[in-house]
C-alpha cells in the first residue's frame, strides 16, 4: 500500500524586505514556506540602498522594540550589539530636554535600554539572520504589480522580476504569478495596497494625515576628543510644539566612533542642506548643547535632507469587508514622524502579534486575515496616538483641529512629563508607555499619579545633565 503524501505546507508571500517585511517573514516561517520579493538589489553587509533613503538619520530601537526582537529572533539583539550598537539605558544614558522645555535628570532606576546604531547596521544583522532561514526564499529586483484573486479572498500576487533596476519594466522583465496562501503587504510608505484592494472590489480605505511638517537635516561626525572612548549619551533637544517653528535635534553616537547628528525644523524653521549653516542651526535649538558639543567635531561627509515626515494612517481594520490570504502591516498601514523612533518598535510588536493570531488560528481558516489585521492594529494605535498627540498642535498639521479630549490629554501629558522628569518612579511609568511596552492608561497609574499630586517634588533642572568629564571628553 502506498505510503500517503506529506501534508503541503501553506505559501506566505511578504511585499517588501523592509524591517517589518523580513521580521514577518521571520514570524511567518513557524506556519509556511515564506517568499520575499523587494524591488531592490540588497547589500550584502551594512551599506546604504535605494529603497531607505531615510537610513541616514538617526534611528534607536525602544525599549519594547527590543524585547519583541528578541521574542522574535532570540539571540538578535546580542549579535547587533557585538557587531558594535549599544543598549542605551534610558535615562541614564542620555541627556533628554522634553517638548515642554524641561530636562530629565538622568536615573538609572527603570529597566529600559533602546537599541542604538546606523540603520544600516540593523538592516543588515536583521538581514542576515532572517534570510539565513532555508523556509525563506528572497527574489531580489521583484516589483509586486497586483494582487491575484477577488474580493473574498486573495490567491498571490502578481509580480515583475529581472528588470534591473526595481522599476518593474525593461526589457529583461518577465511577469509571473506566485501563489500564496498569505499574501502580507510591507512595502511602506508607497504601499499600493489601496488601489489593489479597490481593484477587486472592496471599498476604499479611510485615511488620515497629520503633518507637523518637519524637515530633517543629518551630518555624520568622528567623535570628538575622547567621547568615542567612553559611552557618551545621547543628547536630544525635542521642539516645543507650543512654539513655531520647532525645532529640536538629537546626537546619537554609534559604532565606528561616530555620530549621527539629526536637526529638525517645522515650516518656517526647517534646516538645510547647507553644511555652514548646519552647526549654526544646531547652536539656535532651545538649548544650544548640540551645537556646543559639535563646533569642534570632524564632519564626515555631507549633510542629507528630507521632508517625508509626515503621521499618515490607513484604517484596514475599520473596513466593512477584507479578504482573507491578505494583510498589511509597518508603514504600509501607519508611517510616522521620525522623530519619536517608534517605526521599528511598532513592526517587531506587529510581527509578533501575527505570529501570536496564527499560533491560536490555522492561517488558511477563513477570517484569519482579518485576525491578523485587527491584532497589529493594536500597536499601530499605541504609536499613532503618541505622534499625533503631539504634532497636531502645530499650525498646518491637519485639516480639523485638536478635539477637547485631545486638548487634555496633551495637557496631562505635558504634567506627566513634568513630574517624569524629577521623579524616578513616575519616569518608569512615562517609559513604560513611550516605549510602548505598556498602553496609555499606564500614566494613569499610581506610579504616575501619587507623585504628580503629592510629590515629593524635586526642583527642575536648569541645565542639561552632561556632567563635568563627558563635557571634557567631548573636547
Amino acid at each position: 500500500m502506498p505510503e500517503p503524501l506529506p501534508a503541503r505546507r501553506p505559501a506566505a508571500v511578504v511585499v517588501g524586505a523592509s524591517v517589518t517585511g523580513l521580521l514577518t517573514a521571520a514570524a511567518l516561517t513557524e506556519f509556511a514556506d515564506v517568499t520575499v520579493v523587494e524591488r531592490d538589489l540588497l547589500p550584502e553587509g551594512p551599506e546604504p540602498r535605494r529603497g531607505v533613503p531615510q537610513a541616514r538619520h538617526a534611528h534607536l530601537v525602544w525599549s519594547g522594540g527590543v524585547r519583541a526582537f528578541d521574542e522574535l529572533l532570540p539571540g538578535l539583539v546580542a549579535e547587533i550589539v557585538a557587531r558594535g550598537a549599544r543598549l542605551a539605558h534610558i535615562m541614564g544614558d542620555m541627556v533628554s530636554r522634553a517638548p515642554n522645555e524641561i530636562w530629565f535628570r538622568r536615573f538609572t532606576s527603570t529597566h529600559h535600554r533602546n537599541l542604538v546604531c546606523t540603520r544600516d547596521l540593523l538592516d543588515a544583522a536583521i538581514r542576515a539572520r532572517v534570510l539565513a532561514d532555508d523556509r525563506i526564499t528572497l527574489r531580489q529586483d521583484t516589483t509586486a504589480e497586483a494582487l491575484l484573486g477577488d474580493a473574498t479572498r486573495v490567491t498571490g500576487v502578481r509580480v515583475r522580476s529581472g528588470s534591473g533596476s526595481g522599476s518593474g519594466s525593461g526589457s529583461g522583465s518577465e511577469e509571473l504569478d506566485l501563489l500564496a496562501d498569505l499574501v502580507v503587504d510591507a512595502s511602506g510608505r508607497g504601499s499600493h495596497a489601496p488601489t489593489w484592494l479597490t481593484g477587486l472590489g472592496l471599498p476604499e480605505v479611510t485615511e488620515r494625515e497629520v503633518n507637523a511638517g518637519v524637515a530633517y537635516a543629518t551630518r555624520l561626525y568622528r567623535a570628538p576628543g575622547t567621547a568615542a572612548e567612553r559611552d557618551f549619551p545621547l543628547v536630544n533637544v525635542q521642539a516645543n510644539p507650543a512654539k513655531t517653528p520647532g525645532r529640536g535635534g538629537i546626537i546619537l553616537p554609534v559604532e565606528g566612533d561616530r555620530w549621527i547628528v539629526t536637526l529638525s525644523g517645522t515650516r518656517g524653521g526647517e534646516p538645510t542642506a547647507d553644511a555652514e549653516a548646519f552647526a549654526d542651526f544646531a547652536l539656535s535649538l532651545g538649548d544650544p548643547v548640540i551645537g556646543e558639543l559639535i563646533k569642534c567635531a570632524e564632519p564626515l561627509g555631507e549633510v542629507a535632507t528630507t521632508r517625508s515626515t509626515a503621521n499618515r494612517r490607513r484604517y484596514y481594520e475599520k473596513l466593512p469587508r477584507w479578504p482573507d490570504g491578505f494583510a498589511v502591516l509597518g508603514d504600509a498601514v501607519a508611517g510616522y514622524n521620525p522623530v519619536y523612533g517608534h517605526g521599528i518598535t511598532v513592526a517587531a510588536q506587529s510581527a509578533l502579534a501575527l505570529r501570536k493570531v496564527l499560533r491560536a488560528t490555522n492561517l488558511t481558516a477563513p477570517g484569519t486575515a482579518r485576525r491578523i489585521q485587527r491584532a497589529t492594529a493594536r500597536p499601530v494605535a499605541a504609536a499613532w496616538d503618541l505622534a499625533v498627540g503631539q504634532d497636531a498642535f502645530y499650525p498646518g498639521a491637519t485639516d480639523s483641529p485638536p478635539t477637547a479630549v485631545e486638548r487634555f490629554l496633551a495637557r496631562f501629558v505635558d504634567r506627566a512629563v513634568a513630574t517624569g522628569a524629577r521623579n524616578p518612579r513616575a519616569l518608569g511609568a512615562l517609559l513604560d508607555v513611550m516605549s510602548l511596552e505598556k498602553p496609555a492608561l499606564r500614566l494613569f497609574s499610581p506610579d504616575m499619579l501619587i507623585p504628580m499630586l503629592f510629590g515629593p517634588k524635586r526642583p527642575h533642572l536648569d541645565a542639561p545633565p552632561l556632567t563635568d568629564e563627558e563635557r571634557a571628553a567631548a573636547g
